[in-house]
């Protein structure tokens, strides 16, 4: 196991180091001077430019000027934003928990509504329920994130006009910035009509989740289906019925965690394709997280900010994934070609 923990730590940090050099790269393959795209600041004058010079060691080579960066971005100093000059390692920490807390809350949605329907479809493997699980689960997959978005848009916002079509909450209610985390920051708040506000942010909630739930609960519904179906046609199975136990008895006391546990890593490798996914939501909800931070950043060229938001997503993805593998590894301590075998 220990082994097993530095091996994965080992490729934690290569792979971070890698993102690094590729974020350090992009300065240099950006338009306009280095110095600007690194530090966000068009306006310098001669000895701030200088001092940002050997700041940055850019007059050192390549690689002394990357250790510096490296320097630099452990300790928080990203730079600034070219369009609002705000510290670009602030403007992430105030918009990644927006995007977090949307794919949290789809994650979740996703997991309650794909198992059940999963382990249903699987129990009734090629009868009518079956079928009919798989082909929604078909038309929820194939459908394009950013069209459903606006088609729920179309449909519960604009014909329907019962829920909100962006924003996380109304602009009448002002909510102390605490944890990032919407619902969170309301419950601690000492405001007025906490569950009026409540109400008017799970509103505006729940449209961006709904179209984040559809897609990723089709896969779930599938990697579920399909691990129950192998399960329940092993040799083991077939020996529990060979006693005399029940179809129910058989599923629950044999069945349930067999088929579960092998899929767990799968099901949470999702938050990450989910977390982008969110991205592209943001954007057609106004959802004030990193991904429509990162899209004006393209709109207007902001360089600067371009770049720290790719090291930021990218590297958040890089250690949920790999902390998720070490988590499943220590709950099920199976080798990698026992629990590929057994999906």
């Amino acid at each position: 196991m220990f082994v097993y923990l530095g091996r994965r730590l080992n490729l934690l940090f290569i792979t971070l180091l890698i993102l690094c050099i590729a974020s350090y790269t992009l300065a240099f393959l950006f338009p306009g001077d280095p110095l600007t795209n690194l530090s966000g600041n068009p306006t310098a004058s001669d000895d701030q430019t200088q001092q940002l010079r050997m700041m940055y060691a850019l007059d050192n080579g390549y690689i002394a000027g990357f250790w510096q960066y490296l320097k630099l971005t452990l300790s928080g100093e990203w730079g600034l934003s070219l369009t609002s000059q705000n510290p670009i390692f602030s403007d992430i920490c105030q918009f990644l928990p927006a995007s977090l807390e949307l794919s949290l809350y789809a994650m979740a949605v996703s997991l309650l509504i794909g198992i059940p329907l999963g382990i249903v479809a699987g129990l009734n493997h090629r009868r009518y329920t079956d079928m009919g699980i798989l082909s929604v689960s078909l038309i929820g997959f194939s459908m394009p994130v950013f069209w459903l978005a606006l088609l729920l848009i179309l449909v519960f916002a604009l014909q329907w006009g019962g829920l909100p079509m962006s924003g996380r909450v109304s602009l009448i209610y002002d909510i102390p910035h605490q944890t990032g985390f919407m619902l969170v920051d309301i419950l601690r708040a000492d405001i007025a009509n906490k569950q009026q506000v409540l109400m008017d942010a799970l509103h505006h909630l729940f449209l961006p989740t709904l179209a984040l739930s559809i897609v990723t609960s089709s896969l779930v519904i599938r990697l579920t289906r399909r691990s129950v179906i192998n399960v329940m046609g092993s040799d083991y199975i077939k020996a529990a019925y060979a006693k005399g136990l029940s179809r129910t008895q058989v599923f629950w006391h044999h069945g349930m965690k067999n088929a579960l546990l092998p899929i767990m890593p799968q099901l949470a490798m999702q938050f990450t394709v989910l977390l982008t996914n969110a991205m592209i939501v943001e954007v057609i909800f106004s959802w004030p997280g990193i991904g429509e931070w990162m899209i004006q950043a393209i709109y207007q060229r902001d360089f600067p900010a371009i770049r720290g938001g790719m090291l930021a997503v990218s590297a958040l993805v890089v250690i949920v994934t790999i902390g998720v593998d070490l988590l499943i590894r220590m709950i099920y301590p199976l080798s990698k070609k026992q629990l590929h075998a057994q999906v």
